[in-house]
Parts: structure tokens; C-alpha cells; sequence
């Protein structure tokens, strides 16, 4: 994996990581389907010059030809937007249902739990790979042990209950599986920074109607949450989930969510500073568990790229 792509990712997952104060704080003034609407139709907006831009910087006029600058015929332009749509829809789609589950989870527990609890998906990928036809190691296995069993100590409380809050994370974790499996289908096959702007405006606009029916938007609150609002419109959605796919293009899906899970770590030490939230001993040894689970989860993977370069 080139250097680039794991500094993008790690800096997706510290914009991620942080951004769950800002979606807790946002939580005072919106209700969440108003607050992942309207910060998704935000991260689509501000993309729409960077697109401009890029598309002046590498020139309009190269599109479609070859090496030598003459047309391209084997270029296929309709292939390649048809591609573009059909990936920015269902990114978008699947943004909001897990962001939106996320949004409402966070209500009932804190940032940090819910950063950890979200990052289960570096166990869900892998697992998730074995109804793609990919085979995966015993360490992986016994990592989902392990992060179950630290899911226990995060979240389980003394009366053997779990919070509502942290079901609705899990579920969460397990849509955001299935976003980053669909981003590494399309990524290396179209313009990452488009796909992305596509798939804010699909969320934002899929939002309307649960906003409008579920909750009473207000301009003033709206204003009133214009900082955590636009932190996690303009940074956690325009540009972490742009890096995100670019970053992960020709990255392999279970590395790259082991990257992105990082965002666990940044969320506990945002909630932490920001926040004054506070983890039990309990708690934090399930936070230990966990984080070795998604270490664990990636060591198959690792040691075989490390054997096939020596070979």
C-alpha cells in the first residue's frame, strides 16, 4: 500500500473521530435526521468547486484521448458515468442509513462509546468477505471473539442489558460495512471526488422526506448549531468521506478498515478533551479488547503480503 493512501486514511479517521463531538453537540439544536440532512446536502456543496476546479486543473480538453492526444475510440464515456451514478446512489444510500443510525444511537450513549462500537466494522468487513467468496484465517475469527467480548464490557451494563443506543451503533457499524465493500467495488473505476458529491446529495435529499415527516426544522436552531453543523458538513462529510475514497482506491478493503478504525481512538480522546466524558474501568478494558480485535483481524492479511514481496 502506497504511504499516500494510509496518510489520507489516517487523516479521514481523525476527522471522523472527531467529528462525533461534533454530532453530539449538534444533537442540542437538530433532531438527527435535520442534522445528517442538511450537513450532507452541506459536503455535496462544497465539493461542487473543488470538482470544478480539478477539472480545470487537468484540463477538459484531455478527455477521451490517448497518449498522443488523438480520440480515444475505445473510450466509453456513457460506461463510465453510468458506473459513476449507479456507485454515488448506492454510496448514498448507504450513508444514510448508517448515518442516520449513528445519529440516533449517539443520543443514548457518548462519543467515545459510540466511536468504538462504530469501528466493529473492521471485524465486519472480513466476515462479510466470506459470503464474497474470499477466504479468511483463523485470526480473524478469533478477532470477532475478542471484539465480542469486548462489546460485552463497552456496553452490557450490570443488569445484563444493553443500551439502545449502542444497538443502534452496531446496526450502524454493520451498513457502514457495506459502504466501504461498495466504494472499493467502484472507486479504482471512477472519479472519486465526483462519486463522493453524488453520494452527499443522494443522502441529504433521501433525509427530506424522514426530516420533514419526523421532526420540525428550524432555521433558527440551525443557525444557532451553525459550528458543529458545518464541521460535520464541510470536514466530515466534503472532505473525510473524499479522502476516504480516494485513499482506498486499489487498497485492500480489510486494510483500509483497519486504518479507518482509528477514528475510534481519535472519538475517545475527542470526548475526552472536548466533552469531559469519562470511560468506566469496564468500559475501557472493553475499548482494549476491542482495539486488539482490530489488530488481530488484520494480521492474516498482513503477514501474506509480507511473504509474497520477500519471495
Amino acid at each position: 500500500m502506497k504511504t499516500k493512501n494510509a496518510i489520507l486514511l489516517i487523516l479521514t479517521a481523525f476527522i471522523w473521530g472527531t467529528a462525533f463531538v461534533a454530532q453530539s453537540v449538534g444533537m442540542d439544536y437538530l433532531g438527527p435526521f435535520t442534522f445528517n440532512g442538511v450537513r450532507s446536502l452541506i459536503g455535496g456543496a462544497a465539493l461542487l468547486p473543488c470538482i470544478w476546479f480539478l477539472g480545470v486543473l487537468n484540463g477538459k480538453d484531455t478527455a477521451g484521448k490517448d497518449a498522443d492526444g488523438k480520440p480515444d475510440e475505445k473510450a466509453s464515456v456513457p460506461s463510465g458515468r453510468k458506473e459513476l451514478v449507479l456507485g454515488g446512489i448506492a454510496c448514498g444510500v448507504l450513508l444514510f442509513g448508517a448515518s442516520s443510525l449513528q445519529q440516533l444511537g449517539i443520543q443514548y450513549t457518548t462519543a467515545g462509546k459510540a466511536g468504538f462500537i462504530t469501528a466493529c466494522y473492521i471485524v465486519i468487513v472480513p466476515v462479510l468477505g466470506v459470503f464474497l467468496g474470499k477466504r479468511i484465517g483463523w485470526k480473524v475469527w478469533l478477532a470477532v471473539a475478542t471484539a465480542l467480548v469486548g462489546l460485552y464490557f463497552l456496553c452490557i451494563t450490570e443488569k445484563f442489558t444493553i443500551g439502545k443506543g449502542d444497538v443502534l451503533i452496531f446496526v450502524c457499524a454493520i451498513v457502514f460495512s457495506l459502504h466501504i465493500l461498495v466504494i472499493d467495488y467502484f472507486s479504482p473505476k471512477v472519479d472519486g471526488v465526483k462519486m463522493s458529491c453524488i453520494q452527499f446529495f443522494v443522502c441529504g435529499i433521501v433525509s427530506l422526506p424522514f426530516m420533514f415527516v419526523l421532526e420540525t426544522p428550524k432555521v433558527g436552531a440551525m443557525l444557532e448549531g451553525w459550528m458543529p453543523l458545518l464541521y460535520a458538513g464541510v470536514l466530515s462529510c466534503g472532505v473525510a468521506y473524499t479522502l476516504q475514497i480516494i485513499g482506498q482506491k486499489n487498497v485492500h478493503p480489510a486494510i483500509a478498515s483497519l486504518i479507518l478504525s482509528l477514528e475510534s481512538c481519535f472519538s475517545v480522546l475527542a470526548g475526552w478533551i472536548v466533552l469531559g466524558e469519562r470511560l468506566s474501568a469496564k468500559e475501557s478494558i472493553g475499548c482494549v479488547l476491542m482495539f486488539a480485535a482490530i489488530i488481530l483481524a488484520q494480521l492474516p492479511e498482513r503477514k501474506l503480503n509480507i511473504r509474497k514481496e520477500s519471495k
